[in-house]
């Protein structure tokens, strides 16, 4: 994998997104060290909700590139993808005998760096 220094990264982060940390990681995990055009290739054509989510945290990683470093799209490298836990939204469900069942919906916190890979 290529190295690069923190002023050749771009980051994107998206906070907040519904989705369990684990399914967002298991399709972080085959578009890490690939290049912008393969990832979105992948992404499109993965069977998982989680996509969406993490396509557009890409394209902005890739905005924030072209806008603010002048990198070229064509040349960028997903060089680091991550997804941490987030709070989670505690909803209650009524059961038998007056019971309540607790409900977590997770959400997770998806952060991408983009950069251009140094020979």
């Amino acid at each position: 994998m290529a190295t690069t220094t923190p002023d050749t990264q771009a980051l994107a982060h998206g906070r907040f997104i519904r989705g369990s940390v684990s399914k967002v990681r298991r399709v972080l995990d085959q578009i890490r060290g690939r290049t912008y055009r393969d990832a979105l290739i992948m992404l499109e054509f993965m069977p998982y909700r989680s996509t969406g989510p993490i396509t557009k945290v890409l394209r902005s990683a890739v905005a924030n590139a072209e806008h603010n470093l002048g990198l070229d799209p064509a040349t960028l490298v997903i060089s680091q993808a991550s997804a941490d836990m987030g709070p989670s939204l505690k909803r209650f469900r009524p059961r038998a005998q007056g019971r309540a069942y607790a409900i977590k919906k997770q959400t997770c916190h998806i952060s991408i760096a983009v950069a251009a890979p140094t020979a």
